[in-house]
């Protein structure tokens, strides 16, 4: 019997909100993340009274940068609850995150009595004309509940647009008077979701098989869906049986073995990747759109043709020609895989790049970038991101604000076992630190080591400052790495490249340290080359931990701009 149902049988009045409750925990949520608020408070007295446990932030954006890294980390569905009006909107934000990168998410916002909706304007506290409206914009769906009996259905529905593919941050409203009002529904005893079927079409596969097979240059670009539908072996296997280089983009790091011979790794933004791309005479691109850091800046121009495999039927074709094939990506490399398989048994493919081999092209490739990187005097960037790598374990997940050390990051960041999870999907700041959390959190549920590593800059620190109040109230394994260099560092750097110099990119900050002990989060100031030495001695320490270094990073020069 659940903890809802053992207060109804002791005589507890049973509203919408135990509904709510119930409905989650039936689905297998775990988790809530969110801040309390007038209207929502029959959600947070029925949680009272379940088994969720809740992690209370101190700004709704980051409550749902938490629930967005709960999910990346875990695999499982991110659930948030908000207030209505003003923190309903807070959120949207970090909304936007979770849309742009598939994460799925449940959010349970609170709306004003059923009395107020419509075309009045009964001045009610955080009235708004319609709320859901404006969450349409940054989530894959939106509901309003408007009785009691119809919270079960309406939230197993929503949590199954989540889990489908292209899956994605969903959103469900109840007015305030329907969380409080009694109700003659009978406790929720199981609820089922399952993700639709998202299969690729089989005439589809055929001619990608065949283009495959007569390819002489065939290439790979495993983008974020490659990850999100858990395409990492038929990617492999695809790879291996064409010998195709691949490449990953920042949201696909990690789908495709960083050391393989045939890994181009992803260094996307750089012209001689670019030339290798162009030059396949098939490319293979998995959930991605071609967008633009993929694209290096617009400036890529294939002169092959192109099997597009994605689940979100707006990004085919949306920068680029080609085979589009709607479809998970795990189920549309799967079926290539086996056809690709029969269809050159006993014909094993022999690419030819110019008289090199695939192989080879991919090591010259990656020296070309290596000797262009050391001619740009970038020593102390280089090491900086090694020595993170080096204390950072095999194994564990990052959270990467949008900063110059996450820049470099997208490019040069080998995940190994772990997870690396970035912005760049919406590209706002002040995801790093939150998100961190929500994954520390979620990977402590499901019984996984929990410390992760968050990487900010001092501007995008400042977005999510307030967070160390709750990763010291939950104790939260989060080591938050904050990268000062007295502004918007890329934004500088940026306007001096543009312009000659740069405006309104300085700022006045804290002393980081200073914050973080006044939280009661110990911290320590190091110099860029001790960086290495005072994250491993944060990863072994207990709870949170902030560690500073003041410098200023330099990005590597762009290889669009000469195009």
């Amino acid at each position: 019997m659940s903890a809802t149902a053992a207060a109804s049988a002791a005589g507890h009045q049973r509203n919408g909100g135990d509904l709510v409750v119930e409905t989650l925990e039936a689905l297998g949520a775990k988790t809530v993340f969110g801040i309390p608020g007038q209207h929502a408070l029959g959600l947070f007295d029925a949680m009272g009274r379940g088994n969720l446990k809740f992690v209370s932030s101190r700004v709704e954006n980051n409550s749902a940068f938490e629930a967005d890294g709960y999910s990346r980390a875990t695999g499982e569905v991110g659930v948030l609850f908000l207030s209505t009006g003003p923190g309903a909107l807070t959120s949207l934000a970090g909304l936007q995150e979770a849309y742009a990168t598939g994460v799925p998410m449940v959010v349970i916002a609170s709306q004003i009595p059923l009395e107020g909706l419509g075309a009045r304007r009964k001045g009610m506290l955080h009235q708004l004309d319609d709320q859901k409206a404006s969450a349409a914009n940054v989530t894959k769906s939106q509901r309003l509940i408007q009785h009691a009996s119809g919270i079960p259905s309406a939230i197993q529905d929503a949590w199954t647009d989540a889990i489908s593919s292209p899956q994605g941050p969903v959103w469900v409203e109840i007015p305030q008077n329907v969380l409080l009002d009694p109700i003659m529904v009978p406790p929720v005893e199981d609820a089922l979701a399952v993700a639709a079927d998202n299969p690729p079409r089989v005439e589809l596969v055929r001619e990608a098989v065949a283009w495959l097979a007569a390819a002489e240059r065939p290439a790979i670009i495993a983008g974020g869906g490659t990850r999100r539908g858990h395409a990492e072996k038929p990617l492999l296997a695809i790879a291996e049986l064409l010998r195709a280089p691949v490449i990953c983009t920042p949201g696909g790091n990690g789908a495709f073995p960083w050391t393989h011979p045939l890994s181009l790794q992803s260094w996307v933004e750089d012209r001689h990747m670019t030339d290798v791309l162009e030059d396949a005479d098939v490319l293979v691109v998995i959930g991605s759109s071609l967008g633009e850091v993929t694209s290096n800046y617009f400036t890529f121009e294939p002169r092959g043709r192109i099997i597009q495999i994605d689940a979100e039927p707006r990004v085919l074709e949306s920068n680029r020609p080609g085979l589009g094939i709607r479809a998970d990506a795990g189920q549309a490399l799967a079926a290539i895989q086996g056809a690709l398989e029969a269809a050159m048994a006993g014909m094993p493919l022999v690419p030819d790049w110019h008289g090199r081999t695939p192989e080879a092209l991919v090591a010259d490739s990656l020296d070309a970038v290596r000797a262009r990187l050391e001619a740009q005097d970038l020593g102390k960037e280089l090491r900086f991101m090694a020595d993170i790598r080096a204390a950072v374990p095999d194994e564990m997940q990052t959270f990467w604000d949008m900063t110059i050390a996450a820049y470099w990051g997208w490019s040069c960041w080998d995940s190994r076992a772990g997870q690396f999870h970035s912005a760049q999907g919406a590209g706002g700041l002040g995801f790093g630190f939150p998100s961190a959390i929500g994954g520390a959190v979620g990977l402590e549920t499901i019984g996984k080591p929990s410390r992760v590593l968050a990487v900010s800059g001092d501007g995008s620190a400042m977005y999510s400052i307030s967070e160390l109040a709750t990763a010291r109230q939950h104790n939260v394994p989060v080591t938050w790495l904050i990268v000062d260099d007295g502004g918007y560092g890329i934004l500088r750097e940026y306007m001096v490249g543009a312009f000659g110099q740069a405006t309104a990119t300085e700022l006045a900050r804290p002393d980081f340290v200073k914050l973080a002990e006044s939280f009661g989060v110990p911290a320590r100031r190091v110099a860029p080359e001790d960086v290495r030495e005072a994250l491993e001695a944060g990863f072994a320490a207990d709870g949170p931990n902030v560690v500073v270094v003041e410098t200023l990073l330099r990005m590597f020069a762009p290889t669009h701009l000469g195009v």
